[in-house]
């Protein structure tokens, strides 16, 4: 079970690094769909802190290959503040998004974090897609597809500067599991920068416990674990309400796994939860999936179990991670 008993809901009601509208409904379908009450549920202390107010979405064209990078800024700033308040409170922050280009604020946020507690930050990135574009790379402009590569430094100057330090994090900071989708170019550049990818063609070859506990390998009481859920992590025939859809993802079981050996490790410190899109959801169905996962991320489990050790402490160097796979 983690840790941290205080939590805090933010929500962050804005699509403008996306391409579809609709996300910016996220945060009010999760609390229809009973995140607050789940969480408490669980023994929780929850605090909804209610939306962030932000810019509209002009839903104008690339400017010098980026959409809306004034609003983007913008709302990443806003989601920086409230995420390192949260954090600096000793509270664990739930960023309800809204697009991923809002991972730039919630991760500069940790990161500045881990800088000044002497922390030590890891990033699992839970996607269908990699998120590794740059202006160069992207063949649409959407900001939500460069939140890790800005976060890396692969960004205007404005959104990597966010957090107080440049750039927030290296990229052997992040572990991406469930990749199926990436550019021709940003496949390039992923191994170029020697990210560590878990595709689905990985996870097909060796199974998902062995996934997550190679993703999860070397945590300790020092290390400040954030979870990015995009919500398109999952096959759409479960989670059909997200706006970028990508066959073969996983099955509710396979998901389920995934938060439950994050949750045995304790060490869960923030969370984001992307792109959920009800405008595209059949009758609320992938929101109430999102809070079911989320639920299993903070220790729900069929039966009490006993623990193995933690993931951290078990040797796992007969396994070796596949650099850079898209």
């Amino acid at each position: 079970m983690n840790a941290r008993r205080e939590v805090t809901l933010i929500g962050a009601p804005t699509d403008v690094g996306a391409g579809h509208r609709g996300a910016s409904m996220g945060p009010e379908a999760l609390r229809v769909a009973g995140l607050l009450q789940a969480l408490t549920s669980r023994g929780l202390k929850v605090i909804d802190r209610g939306n962030l107010a932000g810019p509209g979405n002009p839903w104008l064209p690339p400017v010098e290959g980026y959409r809306h990078l004034r609003e983007v800024v913008a709302w990443n700033q806003l989601v920086h503040d409230a995420v390192h308040a949260e954090l600096a409170g000793g509270r664990l922050p739930i960023l309800l998004g809204g697009d991923h280009c809002l991972g730039i604020g919630t991760l500069s946020a940790a990161a500045r974090h881990c800088r000044d507690t002497g922390r030590t930050l890891r990033v699992l990135w839970l996607d269908a897609h990699s998120d590794f574009n740059t202006r160069e790379l992207s063949p649409s402009g959407n900001l939500h597809g460069m939140p890790v590569a800005c976060l890396c430094g692969f960004c205007p100057p404005e959104l990597i500067r966010i957090g107080g330090t440049v750039p927030a994090m290296e990229p052997s900071a992040i572990r991406q599991i469930g990749i199926r989708s990436v550019d021709a170019g940003e496949k390039r550049f992923l191994h170029e920068q020697r990210l560590e990818v878990f595709d689905m063609r990985f996870i097909d070859e060796v199974g998902v416990r062995q996934t997550m506990e190679m993703a999860l390998a070397d945590l300790d009481d020092d290390t400040h674990l954030h979870v990015s859920f995009d919500v398109d992590f999952l096959d759409p025939e479960i989670a059909p309400g997200v706006g970028t859809t990508v066959p073969g993802g996983p099955s509710y079981r396979e998901a389920q796994l995934c938060m439950e050996m994050i949750a045995d490790t304790g060490r869960m410190a923030s969370l984001d939860i992307m792109e959920l899109n009800p405008a595209l959801d059949i009758r609320n169905r992938t929101a109430e999936l999102a809070v079911d996962l989320v639920e299993s991320l903070f220790g729900k489990s069929t039966l009490v179990r006993q623990h193995a050790p933690p993931v951290a402490q078990r040797s796992i160097t007969h396994l070796s991670a596949r650099r850079g796979r898209g």
